[in-house]
């Protein structure tokens, strides 16, 4: 007897996926989300945020890989893809997701302060709308969560860490500071970044 195929398990795996691409962005200095489309079994686009390297306020990771679906398939409509994504979609990309007749959307976490899946708008099931998505969220949430923590907590560490060596005229301390830079790509504890610029 042939097992049937587990929804749930499949979508731990392509979240997994989307996360590798969160881990890409956040190493690009990009805020860490990442998206795959899915069809079947297949991956058919990935992608993570590229606003900080295009210069492009609309280059968030569901954006980027509806683009790539679309010209892979050669058609506008995304019919049997399954979009998942790290973060739950912004106003912006929920708006995408719905006209590209995205079916359904998995996503890790939600987004209290933009989400358009839910938590501030319901875009992607706006009865109003002439298409509505299935929803799955909290798929691997607190992995999804954490990447963003912890990129955002490291930010505000280097951006602490500038803000010391600039007042501060000594040059053995911006060189202790410029090594963390180079040596981790930002990758750093609070610790020990803080450590290094008061001795």
């Amino acid at each position: 007897m042939t097992a049937r195929p587990d929804p749930l398990n499949d979508d731990d795996r392509f979240m997994n996926i989307a996360l590798e691409e969160a881990r890409i962005a956040a190493y690009a200095g990009e805020v860490p989300i990442g998206a795959v489309a899915v069809i079947g079994n297949e991956v058919i686009a990935r992608g993570h945020n590229l606003r900080e390297t295009l210069n492009d306020p609309t280059a968030h990771a569901e954006m980027i890989v509806i683009r790539e679906a679309s010209v892979k398939l050669g058609q506008w409509r995304l019919t049997d893809v399954t979009l998942y994504v790290t973060i739950e979609p912004c106003a912006m990309c929920a708006g995408a997701i719905v006209l590209a007749r995205v079916p359904r959307v998995v996503f890790g976490a939600r987004d209290p302060k933009a989400g358009g899946g839910g938590s501030v708008f319901q875009i992607l099931q706006e009865p109003a709308l002439n298409h509505r998505v299935e929803l799955a969220s909290g798929i691997k949430e607190d992995i999804c969560s954490n990447i963003l923590k912890d990129f955002f907590g490291n930010r505000r560490v280097r951006d602490k860490v500038d803000k010391i060596v600039k007042t501060q005229n000594s040059p053995q301390r911006t060189l202790r500071t410029q090594k963390i830079h180079i040596d981790n790509k930002g990758f750093f504890s609070a610790t020990s970044a803080l450590s290094a610029v008061k001795k």
